[in-house]
């Protein structure tokens, strides 16, 4: 099981955090601009912590290359949602450099996004932290 894994499940935002890379690279479902660098990265994922209710992950996928598919389902109000998580590594350390998060369906990802636009503005490539 992936590290990053057995600390959602635990519900352990500081111990997801600690699985990240200073470079960090976060492409989520519902921001065109990257979130770069683990400062950005960690207010996303406390973000998404808030917005997701009854998150549990289903299958987790490895390739070869040590990239983990983490599959899970969540929901959103009462917007149910399925999704994958995408965590590459290429350090000796294991942290985390690229993380991307795919949703579906569509009306999920909407439902996502307006969740999630008040809490992360600002957090994406080349803007300031939100006050």
């Amino acid at each position: 099981m992936h590290p990053f894994r057995a600390a959602v499940e635990a519900q352990d935002i500081e111990a997801a955090i600690e699985c990240l890379a200073p470079e960090v690279a976060f492409h989520s479902p519902v921001a065109f601009r990257p979130f770069d660098g683990k400062e950005a990265v960690s207010g996303a994922l406390r973000a998404v912590f808030t917005v997701f209710e009854d998150f549990r992950y289903t299958d987790e996928m490895v390739a070869e290359d040590g990239t983990h598919g983490l599959i899970f389902r969540a929901r959103v109000g009462d917007t149910q949602l399925e999704g994958i998580d995408i965590v590459r590594s290429s350090r000796e350390d294991g942290l985390i450099e690229h993380f991307t998060v795919m949703v579906r369906p569509a009306n999920a990802l909407m439902a996502l996004g307006q969740a999630m636009a008040p809490k992360v503005e600002g957090l994406a490539k080349g803007a300031a932290p939100a006050p």
